[in-house]
């Protein structure tokens, strides 16, 4: 018999440590030589972890949520006869995946056929649920926000009844809702925010993208995203300095000629960023077949490093459910973040064209944009915004190249 000390290898240059936000693996389990052993998060990727060798787990070196630093034991491994010289473990075939993605342990198992990470079976377990009778996420695994459905809308299934108290819940903030709390936090505390709000008319807007859609043919469904992408584009290029970055240790400010915009996207995971690389030479129809791609990247969990990083301004959209008024949080380093809101039909004063008014019921739509006012001045962000409105309320000028 020997031991086989397994160490957190370097899995990516300038990392030093990374978190643990799964366990496929317990104390007395036995692994097979490039057996699954747990998931470790770090700042670009969630990464894999497999054994180089087959033994039985005597020890680990954390528990979920615990931060463990790059060449720190992470399992102790009762190997038969000698124990093999420690090699750097190797990546799953599928190498970096997605954050926030986790596997199911194959040593939890509440229901087969069943996918969840360990956290959700141990929170199913308490709660007396069969994981079989809960319906999955779109990729076929259950997460927490599927059992949150089940309980809000299964309570005849002999669980609460509406309007009942439910038990307290004590959750762990790990993983991507840990990054996600981290980076708000840093954001809102080191830059001075402030927000501006226009009203735009988009009738004209919609009645052209209705006209554009129904001439599409093979192409991608148009929703407002890309039309609103398109125009802001138009617009940066007479306000570089909201398409930037600011290093605020070196006191530098970047100003990108290219607009490398980060779409907010919700997630069961939690909100993630893909990027639209080089937004402003996509036209209509290439801008919303990479929103389309990128998103069901992001919720399928296959969506790479590269496509979460490198954004210069960011977009974020609650689509149906935008409000009226919002005040987003700025996706640092980055200097600004706009946000368009819900579409609403109110009636409005009209030009009836013979120099008097008419009332007319049209479609409006607040735009809010947040800005870092150590870099970014009220007047720059109101004329943006201004800009923005009399080419979104004037949609024909987005098609003149």
């Amino acid at each position: 018999m020997g031991t086989y000390t397994f160490r957190l290898p370097d899995i990516g240059e300038g990392i030093a440590e990374a978190e643990i936000v799964a366990w496929h693996v317990a104390v007395g389990d036995v692994v097979a030589e490039d057996g699954r052993i747990a998931d470790m998060m770090t700042d670009k990727a969630t990464v894999e972890m497999e054994s180089p060798v087959s033994g039985r787990i005597v020890s680990i070196g954390g528990a979920v949520g615990d931060v463990v630093a790059i060449g720190s034991p992470l399992v102790v491994i009762e190997t038969e006869g000698d124990a093999p010289k420690p090699l750097s473990p190797t990546l799953s075939p599928e190498g970096e995946r997605e954050i926030g993605e986790n596997r199911d342990s194959p040593h939890i198992c509440s229901a087969p056929k069943v996918l969840a990470s360990p956290a959700v079976r141990a929170r199913a377990e308490a709660l007396g649920i069969d994981l079989a009778q809960v319906r999955p996420s779109e990729e076929g695994r259950v997460r927490h926000a599927d059992l949150d459905h089940f309980l809000a809308y299964n309570a005849s299934g002999g669980f609460w009844p509406a309007g009942a108290a439910r038990k307290d819940e004590i959750v762990r903030v790990i993983g991507l809702r840990r990054r996600i709390a981290e980076n708000m936090t840093a954001s809102k505390r080191a830059i001075p925010h402030f927000t501006y709000v226009e009203e735009c008319d988009v009738t004209a807007l919609e009645v052209m993208r209705a006209q554009l859609n129904d001439a599409r043919g093979a192409k991608p469904k148009l929703t407002m995203l890309p039309l609103l992408i398109s125009a802001i584009c138009k617009v940066l290029a007479d306000y570089p300095m909201l398409n930037a970055r600011y290093d605020d240790e070196a006191g530098l400010v970047t100003r990108h000629g290219a607009v490398h915009l980060g779409m907010a996207t919700h997630t069961q995971g939690g909100l993630m960023v893909p990027v639209i690389r080089d937004a402003q030479d996509r036209n209509l129809w290439q801008l919303a077949a990479e929103i389309g791609r990128l998103a069901k990247a992001v919720r399928s969990g296959s969506a790479t490093s590269a496509e979460l990083s490198g954004s210069t301004l960011t977009i974020t959209s609650l689509g149906a459910l935008g409000g009226v008024v919002a005040t987003p949080v700025i996706n640092r380093p980055e200097v600004a973040i706009i946000g368009p809101n819900r579409i609403v039909e109110r009636p409005m004063f009209v030009a009836d064209g013979m120099g008097g008014e008419r009332i007319e019921k049209r479609k409006l739509m607040n735009v809010s944009i947040s800005c870092d006012h150590r870099v970014v001045d009220g007047w720059d962000a109101a004329s943006f915004v201004q800009a923005l409105k009399r080419l979104i309320q004037t949609p024909v000028l987005l098609l003149d190249a």
